[in-house]
């Protein structure tokens, strides 16, 4: 690949990305009534959907602030998770989002050392 062909490619990949970065069209919504806003327009599926993805969106911050990793089971399966129909992915990320909370529990639980 030529320099100018990696230059170009490079910039359209950047500009692709922007829409996530803050301020872009699927930038993180931080005001809490924006985000209700958004939710609210969307259909009834795609709302609830959006709401278990945002908490397993908040459920991954809180790994990554613990410096913990999401056990892999759960990643193959969030990984899947956008093959199946609408319905069946609010059911899935529910479950998902579920089971991470358990496991929280079960190393929260965890007393150190056994003999």
């Amino acid at each position: 690949m030529l320099e100018g062909e990696k230059e170009n490619r490079s910039e359209q990949e950047s500009g692709a990305l922007d829409k996530f970065e803050s301020g872009g069209e699927l930038s993180p919504i931080e005001d809490r009534n924006e985000r209700e806003q958004r939710l609210n327009s969307l259909p009834a599926g795609q709302k609830e959907l959006a709401e278990k993805s945002a908490r397993f969106a908040d459920l991954c911050q809180y790994f990554s602030q613990q410096k913990m990793d999401i056990p892999p089971s759960i990643v193959d399966r969030v990984g899947s998770v956008y093959k199946l129909p609408e319905p069946d992915r609010v059911r899935a990320m529910q479950d998902i989002n579920r089971e991470l909370m358990e496991y929280l529990s079960d190393v929260g639980q965890d007393p150190g050392i056994r003999q």
